[in-house]
């Protein structure tokens, strides 16, 4: 596993102490990590690390933490590897509106957020086995509009998205790798709450992207961390090993609506509708299911 550095003494702590029922496995057993790696993916080889960054206390002591030295070391303790994740982005910007973000942010988002996803198949695209497999993760915000979510960070998964296609042609041919991207659906994780958090006693911003894809998405439930992870178990394994380019959903449902049923706009008339199939069509549908 590759961790920011900066909270790569956090998560080693983490590590030691066990992470209970999140990382107990069907038998179970408590899911082994064998060894975690510093990766900033905002640098590509070591010459690309900044003054700023080789002086920051916080990556003190530190030291081969680029993409390029990363991928050594694996080599050197694992030799090859099967199955690379890209589960990273960071817009610092990401709160602001398209029309008030600054082209350093901007910039930012797509290096953090996209680009990384490419210098990681150059890097680690060498040290795969052929039929290995490439997954990341990107939002339906790269392709509909989603007011708040912000910084560039849209355009850069549209960026990873656009990527994926290329580099599964790309890598395809020159390592026999498939690569392919997840939309996932809203889930309440640490990286989306910290988008935009809410006052004390407040919700957080993430909370009402849930509830309203569970008012509109075809399947009104819950998703789930676990629904995500099964998605890319079968893009990881030998059934999907046919599949290549491709951007899978995984969010009910919620990427085919072109029309949502909670709208303000169509309440009078929804609220007037009853019986088949209305009953099952109405947004307040998915508390049923909780």
């Amino acid at each position: 596993v590759g961790t920011w550095p900066p909270v790569l003494s956090l998560f080693e702590r983490g590590l030691k102490k066990g992470f209970g029922e999140d990382g107990e496995l069907l038998d179970g057993s408590q899911m082994k990590i064998d060894k975690v790696y510093p990766l900033d993916a905002m640098f590509s080889n070591p010459e690309e690390v900044t003054p700023d960054v080789k002086e920051n206390k916080r990556y003190a002591g530190l030291e081969g933490y680029d993409i390029k030295s990363c991928a050594e070391k694996i080599k050197a303790d694992y030799g090859k590897i099967d199955i690379l994740v890209h589960s990273l982005a960071n817009g610092p910007e990401v709160t602001k509106p398209l029309l008030q973000t600054s082209r350093a942010g901007y910039l930012a988002a797509s290096s953090a957020s996209a680009y990384s996803a490419v210098s990681m198949v150059q890097e680690f695209g060498p040290l795969m086995n052929n039929g290995g497999s490439v997954i990341s993760l990107t939002y339906l915000a790269s392709e509909r509009v989603v007011p708040g979510y912000g910084g560039g960070m849209s355009s850069a998964k549209a960026q990873l998205e656009s990527d994926t296609k290329v580099l599964a042609f790309e890598a395809g041919r020159k390592f026999g790798i498939r690569v392919n991207t997840i939309s996932a659906g809203p889930l309440a994780s640490r990286a989306a709450i910290a988008i935009k958090k809410g006052g004390a006693g407040e919700r957080n911003y993430i909370d009402y992207c849930i509830d309203y894809n569970m008012a509109n998405a075809p399947l009104p439930k819950p998703l789930y961390a676990d629904d995500v992870g099964r998605a890319a178990l079968g893009l990881c394994s030998e059934l999907g090993g046919a599949v290549t380019g491709i951007c899978h959903y995984v969010d009910n449902g919620m990427h085919a609506m072109g029309l949502t049923v909670d709208s303000k706009n169509f309440e009078e008339y929804i609220d007037k509708q009853s019986g088949d199939p209305w009953d099952g069509w109405k947004p307040d549908v998915y508390l049923k299911n909780l």
